[in-house]
């Protein structure tokens, strides 16, 4: 009975790699591990599905150096299932470890899909509402717990527009220290005001305290994050209550 349902498992698993990889516009290497049976996909049931995969690429600009994914028990669409294809019936939870290359993340920067999520950022300012517009973004691992971030920016201030140009290098929150930013130059544009700058830092403080972050029906929150040298490694736990609409062409 095992090797019958490792057969079933087996069948199933294969689908599935061969929808995704068809899919996605560049895969060096994916398994996809179902954990069933045919009498559980027939219930609507899986056990868990893991997922390890190098070299990914989707949307033509989001490349993913290395992940690793398991799922949780969850409950399928059981028709859809037998063709290969996963439909969630009830939210699944994962965890998933992520391996971006400083290559990957700065070619994703400058992706549609990217951009169209970092629009103007709003912020106020002792009363007055002052964004940023987003130019240019070039991100350095240089390990040791470090991101520099290079970037210009146009900043919009209450009668003004102008050009901003920026370097920074902050260190990442350890077990035993906090977050730190360790420097902040302006290398375009005059310079920013200490008001802007105390601004920037409790926006910054807000968004690192989040308890989780949301896209369409993927909620997630990062519970570390390890930087070595070019390379930053992700562990992320998330909710999925649906495949995205916006990546339905991706599906499995």
């Amino acid at each position: 009975m095992p090797d019958e349902h490792r057969l079933e498992e087996k069948f199933l698993s294969q689908e599935v790699e061969k929808r995704i990889s068809d899919k996605l516009d560049e895969v060096e290497q994916i398994e996809i591990d179902i954990q069933t049976d045919l009498l559980k996909i027939v219930q609507g049931q899986a056990d868990g599905v893991s997922v390890a995969g190098q070299g990914l690429v989707i949307q033509q600009d989001i490349r993913v150096q290395e992940i690793k994914l398991q799922t949780d028990s969850i409950a399928i669409n059981p028709l859809s299932a037998l063709f290969g294809q996963i439909e969630l019936n009830e939210p699944v939870n994962a965890i998933a470890r992520i391996i971006l290359t400083e290559v990957d993340i700065n070619r994703a920067l400058t992706s549609d899909f990217i951009c169209s999520q970092m629009q103007n950022l709003e912020l106020d300012v002792d009363g007055e509402i002052v964004s940023f517009e987003p130019q240019e973004i070039q991100v350095l691992l240089p390990g040791d717990g470090k991101i520099e971030c290079r970037g210009k920016v146009l900043l919009k201030e209450i009668g003004n527009t102008r050009p901003f140009a920026y370097s920074a290098i902050a260190r990442l929150q350890t077990h035993s220290k906090p977050a730190m930013l360790e420097s902040f130059n302006c290398t375009e544009g005059g310079g920013i005001s200490i008001e802007l700058v105390t601004a920037l830092m409790q926006k910054a403080k807000e968004l690192m305290n989040t308890p989780f972050f949301k896209w369409e029906d993927i909620a997630f929150s990062i519970k570390d994050i390890k930087v070595e040298i070019g390379s930053l490694i992700l562990t992320i736990e998330t909710q999925v209550r649906q495949i995205p609409s916006s990546l339905t062409e991706l599906s499995l």
